[in-house]
């Protein structure tokens, strides 16, 4: 009886039921547990096992070049980031307000590490998440404009409960990248969808990398309006 009730957790893919049944069972054996203690556990062994996968699943799918969390971000290095207020936005209340979180910074100074700790802890909450290199996503932008996808993609783009964009520096921009871009943010900003961003320039310099001034300040009216703004000013910790 117990190999065909094993098969037929196997056959409905309960495959958390399936591992711990011959442990649950013994134990129940040895403990006297009524059968409905015993479904109980084997329910808890099949949840456990759901949300498991469900988390490693969207850790694959966010795409995050690093395993880095932020309790491996070595805080004793880079003084100039408060840690409280890392710690208080990795419980995510940020996510329910809509705030967007901008890291600010010279090269190596954490930024990527903190953001990449942020979007993971998300992940692990159970929200759907993107890591994106800027350059890359514009390059992606642009190749959707060929098959006509782009609508398709920014939609895609825009359920992301968190997207993150990373080194948002000195670019290779056409305005029909522009113009892609500058949808997708007014288009998460409207659905109260938070967006992190790290870059290396002072907000007067991303004028330099993008046009019109028209379109840039009302990118930076956006983002900012609901935003967490955090600038690292300290050694790379690369040296």
């Amino acid at each position: 009886m117990s190999n065909e009730i094993l098969e037929l957790f196997k056959q409905l893919k309960l495959h958390g039921m399936a591992a711990g049944f011959p442990e649950l069972l013994a134990k129940a054996e040895r403990e006297g547990w009524g059968h409905q203690k015993l479904i109980r556990q084997l329910l808890a062994e099949e949840m456990q096992h759901q949300r498991q996968r469900s988390v490693l699943y969207r850790l694959n799918q966010a795409k995050i070049p690093w395993d880095w969390t932020l309790s491996t971000f070595p805080f004793e290095r880079q003084p100039a980031v408060d840690r409280t207020r890392i710690m208080t936005l990795a419980g995510l209340d940020f996510m329910g307000r809509g705030e967007n979180i901008i890291f600010t910074g010279p090269t190596g100074t954490g930024k990527s590490g903190l953001a990449s700790g942020i979007l993971r802890q998300a992940l692990i909450s159970g929200y759907r998440g993107r890591f994106y290199n800027v350059q890359n996503l514009l390059d992606e932008l642009y190749a959707s404009l060929a098959d006509r996808s782009t609508p398709q993609l920014l939609m895609r783009l825009c359920r992301y409960d968190l997207l993150l964009l990373d080194e948002l520096g000195y670019l290779t921009l056409t305005p029909e990248q522009m113009n892609s871009f500058f949808k997708l943010m007014k288009e998460r900003y409207e659905a109260g969808r938070p967006t992190i961003i790290t870059t290396n320039l002072a907000f007067e310099h991303w004028y330099d990398i993008l046009q019109p001034k028209s379109m840039v300040d009302a990118l930076l009216d956006r983002l900012r309006h609901r935003c967490c703004i955090i600038p690292i000013d300290g050694e790379s910790l690369r040296t």
